[in-house]
């Protein structure tokens, strides 16, 4: 008798421990700290986003006020761009330039989503003397080991919907200088010789019950 309330016992608290626990992992996880991040940087919604997961980076946009952010550790730093500063985007495999995307030039497709051997990455590039380029590195072998990480297809299809969406962006500011009413100017804009700190706590509250609805 003693043996079975024992048992009971610890299957109770097996469970309520894993009550406890699992929201902190949901909230801490990788993908969600980064988006966090990346509100605080934009100073809105992130309306589109990517992760490279396990290596703690990611970026993301807001139409609304035409901005473009990439962040480091996890979220806990990062810069802010506006659009007009997007020059470009490249999907990179195994050391090779598979496909681009630049102002002033016809988008380079993607022909071959297989083959890639040792690594896949996105390279944003910008406008900016002091931080020219931002690497998003989706797989390498390493990640074989981890559930949630890309296959080296999925990788490369990812950055080729990513080469498609910043070319309409590209072709969209290009369309409003055209026109005389080029898109609203970001302001301030974050140019820091270092990516200055900032505390995404101060924004998990919220965030916590946005992503829940």
């Amino acid at each position: 008798m003693d043996v079975t309330r024992l048992l009971l016992l610890l299957a109770v608290a097996g469970v309520a421990v894993t009550l406890l626990v699992a929201p902190g992992v949901w909230f801490m996880d990788e993908g969600r700290r980064i988006r966090r991040g990346l509100k605080i940087i934009l100073k809105g919604e992130a309306h589109g986003w990517l992760v490279a997961r396990g290596r703690g980076r990611g970026m993301g946009f807001n139409f609304t006020h035409n901005r473009v952010a990439v962040a480091w550790d996890m979220g806990a730093w990062g810069l802010v761009y506006g659009l007009n500063d997007l020059l470009g985007a490249e999907a990179i495999a195994d050391g090779v330039v598979v496909a681009r995307v630049h102002r002033g030039e016809t988008r380079r497709a993607l022909d071959n989503l297989g083959g890639a051997e040792s690594r896949v990455a996105l390279r944003l590039v910008f406008n900016d003397v002091a931080h020219p380029e931002f690497v998003l590195e989706l797989w390498t072998p390493a990640d074989e080991a981890r559930r949630d990480a890309y296959s080296p297809t999925e990788a490369l299809e990812e950055c080729n919907r990513w080469l498609a969406r910043i070319d309409a962006l590209i072709k969209r500011a290009s369309a409003a200088r055209a026109a005389g009413t080029p898109l609203t100017p970001v302001s301030p804009v974050v140019r820091e010789p270092e990516p200055a700190p900032f505390d995404a706590e101060e924004a998990d509250d919220e965030t916590l019950d946005d992503e829940r609805a």
